[in-house]
């Protein structure tokens, strides 16, 4: 590029380094060198965006899979509720036998009971015993679920505990004056009433169901989770 001297009209003047870089090579190294710097420029931003992004919480919790579940879940359940309900029943026939009586089994009303063979207006504090026994072993054996350490939340499991507070919560309530009811027989041959006996076996039950439901490993304590897939729960009996 050519300059007027302020001189000399239309002598060349010195050009600076300045002016060298305006020259006219430089016409094309600048947009090259635009380019280039551009490119530098962009480069960190294009590698962020190729790179891997770090899955997040949520994304890893869509991908993880469901829990598996146990292929006969009401059956092992069913099996649990059975076991303990047997129990309180052996219970009663092992207090018998042990207390020097013989005990037999038979019906009331229908319903398959065990006699004590024990003479309640001679030998109350045997009845007594004898009546307790079934309701202290299932609650002695919830006690022993919830407090010693290991995997919790199998169906058996399961079972044996909605058995337990399940035989409990009946004998407080509907089947608390029952003509063999196991509280009515112990409020006769005891000082403790009706309501004392309540509220000792209620209660006992009740704490066990807010510690199950304050438990995770119990989570859906009374119901069925849906299958893989599905979502939602499923209560109630399937007929094939």
């Amino acid at each position: 590029m050519i300059l007027p001297h302020s001189g000399a009209r239309g002598e060349p003047r010195p050009c600076s380094s300045f002016h060298v870089m305006l020259s006219s090579p430089s016409r094309h190294v600048l947009p090259a060198l635009a380019m280039l710097v551009s490119i530098a420029l962009c480069r960190p931003a294009a590698l962020a965006a190729q790179a891997p992004r770090p899955a997040s919480t949520d994304s890893v919790a869509m991908v993880q899979a469901p829990p598996r579940r146990a292929p006969h879940y009401w059956r092992d359940f069913a099996a649990g509720a059975a076991t303990s309900l047997l129990l309180h029943e052996a219970a009663h026939a092992g207090t018998s036998l042990a207390l020097g009586a013989r005990p037999s089994f038979g019906f009331d009303r229908g319903r398959p009971t065990v006699f004590s063979g024990i003479d309640p207006a001679e030998e109350p504090r045997k009845q007594f015993l004898f009546s307790s026994m079934g309701l202290d072993v299932q609650a002695l054996l919830d006690e022993i679920i919830l407090d010693v350490p290991h995997r919790r939340g199998a169906p058996f499991e399961r079972g044996v505990l909605a058995a337990g507070i399940g035989t409990a919560f009946f004998y407080v309530t509907i089947g608390r004056s029952a003509s063999v009811s196991d509280i009515d027989f112990m409020s006769r041959t005891s000082s403790l009433s009706k309501t004392d006996l309540t509220l000792i076996y209620g209660g006992v039950a009740l704490l066990h169901a807010v510690r199950i439901h304050r438990d995770g490993r119990y989570a859906h304590f009374f119901v069925r989770p849906a299958p893989r897939g599905e979502e939602g729960l499923r209560v109630g009996v399937r007929m094939d």
